[in-house]
């Protein structure tokens, strides 16, 4: 047996039997289960999954060098585990010697069970790194949601807990009793990674699989740790932990928002943006011309929105595309041809607005489900040659967005696939449109996974995913100087330097558990997002909780965001289908117009590029909203944020309800006005 020390608690390993026999915190047991202290995922010639792990599948040799040596005979494996004490925790470094022919597909690291979580009748909570962040204090609602634990698998799914993908960060926390367990992967070269957390008999299981990016027969060495680590605070602690790992080993291309030369003007008047479509109300509808076609159509009700909030405006279209909607990779000409959206562009131009699309990122469609003259017919050697393709080197069908098109998934790795990529969205680069949300449904600007053996990449997942990303990316930064690229979800951290403002969902942590502002803490400096359509947003039968998104969001440093009906109306998210009980728009205008006023006037220093600090829970009254699976949400009626800039350190707390609100902190009294902000000097 041998002990680890981390701050206040211990690690303690069973090395013969390759066991994790225990992790304490001062006088508190953790660890729920003896586990594994590593398991191994093979793939075989035929593409058949096999799962070893250090108990019951290897052999203790003894000690080389410092690493645990553990003997595999079956396949020919040699594992040498380190684990070293460093910064308060414990380091965790593996290689895999191979001396057969299978594939190394991923390894996990100690991978422990830990007490239930706090509305399952234990002690925890989870800090997530999922869309913006999340806070999770309940595994089984979690599980029943439709963002469930997911092992990746091929063909891939829109939703899946991958970085860089849904998972913006490559690290989670456990939360409990005042403290933290810091579970990271400090990978400069973030590749890829399934990041998530289970329930089972005795408590929540944590996962960190790392996914080697390599070839048949070949060895795995980790050029980066994991690192475990327990810290005193709530999640801000835990996330600055990850900041500082972040801070010091910058993906390529990441540049603060005052350093970033590529970033346009109006990157810093944090535009309001205006999301509607121009044909059809919702994803699965008939696809024909609504009221806001011709283009121009939309231009009285946008006069009015800019009129009433004095907002810089962003009209964001969908449905716009020339083939047929969310049916990619090709989107050009625009519907109703290239002359009506120009028209449309130099309109919004003259008024000083801005004009963004949604396109539907690395699908390839063969027939789309909404507009039946749209099919494509790709020759079977594109198909072999640009799609994804299975480890049994079969091309599937793809498993995204399927109620709107029937396709494949393209390999952007592959030459022909990324040829067809560009040429697909070169015209849309020419075009003169301001911003382009390129890789909706590319979560986070991740790539699908793909195991072919001919388009010149590693078998296995991994780090030149992320490389090619960033590489195509950033050809296709070149290629549109003047355009903003984003994606859906905010821009996972490696791909930071090329998705400069995103669609950042923050909604949807509200089906898994409680957001918060984690990926601002971490990465404001750097780039801002907006607050996205809020498709799923689980309010539909409380339309007033629009007002306390739009602050939410705004408090986080992001970008407010309307959704447009056809009749300038405002809808309380994205895919509404019930028009009966709509947001109150003289609320909405009201608090955008103060909010826009607050920014222009004394926010913008800090919301544009500050950094975001930890701050205390101010007490204000509570307010609730009914959600749409009949559950009750109660929030503060003041959302609040601390943030630092020019070495000033300042509160903003923003106020969502129709009354003004008095809130109390270590600071003092701050009395906020009804759909308004304040300043709070520190």
């Amino acid at each position: 047996m041998k002990t680890y020390f981390l701050k206040n608690g211990t690690l303690c390993i069973d090395e013969s039997n390759g066991m994790l026999d225990s992790l304490s915190f001062e006088d508190l047991k953790l660890s729920a289960e003896k586990t594994p202290l590593f398991t191994l995922g093979l793939r075989l010639a035929d593409g058949e999954q096999v799962r070893l792990n250090s108990v019951a599948h290897f052999h203790f040799t003894g000690v080389c060098e410092k690493k645990l040596a553990y003997v595999n005979d079956e396949y020919d494996l040699r594992v040498l585990l380190t684990l070293e004490q460093t910064e308060g925790g414990i380091d965790w470094r593996v290689s895999v010697q191979n001396g057969s022919d299978v594939l190394i597909e991923w390894v996990e690291l100690g991978s422990p069970v830990l007490p239930p979580l706090l509305k399952n009748g234990g002690i925890g909570r989870i800090l997530y790194p999922y869309n913006e962040g999340a806070l999770v204090d309940d595994a089984f609602r979690r599980e029943a949601s439709w963002f469930p634990p997911r092992e990746p698998s091929y063909p891939s799914n829109g939703s899946y807990p991958v970085f860089p993908n849904m998972l913006c960060s490559q690290f989670m926390c456990y939360l409990f009793r005042g403290n933290g367990l810091y579970l990271g992967a400090h990978d400069p070269a973030r590749g890829v990674k399934y990041i998530d957390f289970h329930s089972c008999p005795s408590g929540i299981q944590m996962i960190l699989r790392l996914y080697t990016g390599a070839n048949d027969g070949a060895p795995f060495c980790m050029e980066y740790p994991v690192r475990w680590a327990f810290f005193d605070g709530d999640w801000q602690s835990g996330a600055e932990i990850y900041r500082r790992f972040f801070e010091t080993n910058l993906p390529l291309g990441a540049k603060k928002t005052v350093e970033n030369e590529r970033l346009p003007q109006w990157y810093e008047d944090s535009p309001l943006i205006v999301a509607y479509p121009v044909r059809g109300v919702h994803d699965m509808d008939e696809m024909n011309p609504n009221r806001l076609f011709p283009y121009c159509n939309a231009l009285p009700h946008l006069d009015d929105i800019a009129e009433q909030t004095g907002a810089r405006l962003m009209a964001l279209l969908m449905h716009w595309e020339g083939t047929a909607p969310w049916a990619p990779p090709y989107v050009m000409p625009p519907y109703g041809g290239t002359e009506a959206l120009n028209e449309f562009r130099d309109a919004l131009h003259a008024r000083g607005h801005l004009l963004g699309v949604y396109c539907s990122g690395f699908g390839y469609t063969l027939q789309s489900n909404l507009i039946d003259s749209y099919a494509l017919h790709p020759t079977s050697e594109d198909v072999e040659a640009a799609m994804c393709t299975g480890y049994d080197q079969k091309v599937a069908i793809s498993n995204i967005c399927t109620g709107q098109r029937k396709g494949y998934d393209i390999c952007p790795a592959s030459t022909r696939g990324a040829e067809i990529l560009e040429e697909a969205y070169r015209p849309l680069f020419e075009s003169g449109i301001d911003y382009a949300q390129i890789l909706d449904q590319n979560h986070g600007g991740g790539q699908y996974f793909c195991h072919s053996r001919r388009h010149g990449h590693p078998t296995a997942p991994g780090a030149w995913m992320t490389r090619n990303m960033q590489k195509m990316l950033g050809k296709w930064n070149q290629m549109a100087p003047q355009m903003l690229f984003g994606c859906e979800s905010a821009a996972a951290e490696p791909f930071i330097g090329n998705l400069g403002f995103s669609d950042n969902r923050f909604e949807l942590n509200y089906r898994i558990g409680e957001p918060v502002p984690l990926y601002s803490f971490l990465y404001h400096e750097y780039l801002r997002n907006f607050m996205g359509n809020q498709v799923c947003a689980p309010f539909q039968n409380a339309p007033e909780a629009l007002t306390m998104r739009l602050s939410y969001s705004f408090a986080a440093g992001d970008s407010m965001t309307l959704i447009m009906g056809q009749n300038g109306e405002f809808l309380s998210a994205w895919g509404q289908r019930d028009f009966s009980n709509l947001p109150n728009r003289t609320d909405v205008l009201r608090l955008i117009r103060n909010l826009t006023a607050f920014y222009q006037a004394e926010g913008k220093r800090f919301l544009l590029a500050g950094r975001m600090c930890a701050s205390e829970e101010i007490a204000c009254e509570k307010v609730s909203y009914l959600m749409d699976d009949g559950a009750v949400l109660t929030v503060p009626t003041v959302f609040s944020n601390v943030w630092e800039a020019d070495g000033e350190r300042v509160r903003i707390l923003v106020n969502h309800t129709d009354r003004g609100v008095l809130c109390q902190s270590t600071h003092g009294e701050v009395s906020v006005p009804a759909f308004s902000a304040v300043l709070q000097k520190l």
